[in-house]
């Protein structure tokens, strides 16, 4: 009697654990973020084929003051890709032997995971798939860490109301930012690290205050200097942040809250002092307010990597909602 109530439960606990929809039960995925696997062939990976996917996925990343990669790649023979092996949430895969081909695949091994497979009967496919695909790919990974950037981010909040009541958005940024500086139009939000600051500013500004077309990054710079003298100050009397002249701003056109924006990426500097770093600015065009929404998130790291840094402050700023 007691061998068949035994029984009895376990398939009761068998039956409940099995998902309703025929689906498989996945594992969470892992992995650190922007952290990479690469399934590949030894031989490959140090032939003309890694070089290809290295040239994509460790492209340097515009706008930093030194050279660092978009992606940190960890390179295994495909044995080896098992077990835990698999539970990486982001993962890049070459077969051969195989019609060329390109699968952006959701949900494989453990969720959230983003596997893209590229198969080719030659390394001349191989390659010829991942050119091709090239920017398909990078942005595929780079949308899958930032939401996951962005959970985690969600899970200690900063429970700020007054960028709702002042400037009619919300944005998710950490409980361990403070507000540095509060006006009726603009805020300065800043975290410590070990090396420096990470710092965010939001503001407003009147609707056709940035031009179309090429005149508009000179308009974006005389903002920011603006901007950066009246709020930001150096560390010596008469210093303030500005656009450093030397480096050329990359500007391109994206979305943010289902909005047209601009996207400006470059390094600023002090001016009067020794001081700079990289910066990330999005122009959001707020039409029914008839006003810009600029968010912008800049480093002070000096001697250590900023790329991470970088994205977390990119991560809360496509976060922005505007009310």
């Amino acid at each position: 009697m007691k061998n068949s109530l035994a029984i009895a439960i376990a398939l009761i606990l068998f039956y409940a654990c099995e998902p309703t929809n025929g689906s498989r039960m996945l594992s969470s995925s892992s992995g650190n973020i922007n952290s990479l696997s690469v399934v590949i062939d030894n031989e490959l990976w140090e032939g003309s084929v890694g070089e290809a996917a290295r040239s994509v996925l460790a492209a340097p990343i515009y706008g930093l003051p030194q050279e660092e990669p978009l992606f940190t790649m960890r390179q295994m023979p495909p044995q080896v890709f098992t077990d835990f092996a698999t539970k990486n949430r982001t993962v890049f895969k070459v077969e051969t032997g195989k019609e060329a081909g390109t699968k952006f695949l959701k949900d494989v091994y453990a969720k959230p995971q983003v596997l893209i497979l590229v198969t080719g009967n030659s390394s001349e496919e191989i390659i010829n798939e991942i050119n091709e695909n090239a920017k398909r790919i990078v942005s595929a990974f780079k949308n899958a860490e930032l939401k996951e950037k962005q959970r985690r981010i969600r899970i200690s909040l900063h429970k700020n109301n007054s960028l709702e009541e002042k400037l009619g958005i919300t944005m998710n940024f950490p409980s361990v930012y403070r507000i540095a500086k509060e006006t009726d139009n603009f805020y300065w939000i800043r975290k410590d690290i070990k090396t420096g600051t990470m710092n965010l500013m939001v503001y407003e500004m009147p609707w056709g205050s940035i031009s179309e077309g090429e005149n508009a990054i000179n308009d974006i710079i005389k903002m920011r200097d603006s901007i950066g003298k009246a709020y930001i100050p150096g560390p010596v009397d008469g210093s303030y942040m500005i656009t450093e002249a030397s480096y050329t701003p990359f500007l391109t056109k994206t979305i943010i809250d289902n909005k047209p924006a601009l996207l400006t990426k470059s390094t600023w500097e002090v001016e009067n002092a020794f001081m700079a770093g990289p910066f990330i600015n999005y122009i959001i065009k707020d039409e029914i307010n008839n006003r810009l929404i600029v968010a912008e998130g800049f480093t002070f790291a000096p001697s250590v990597e900023k790329r991470d840094h970088m994205f977390e402050l990119e991560a809360i700023i496509q976060s922005l909602k505007i009310r």
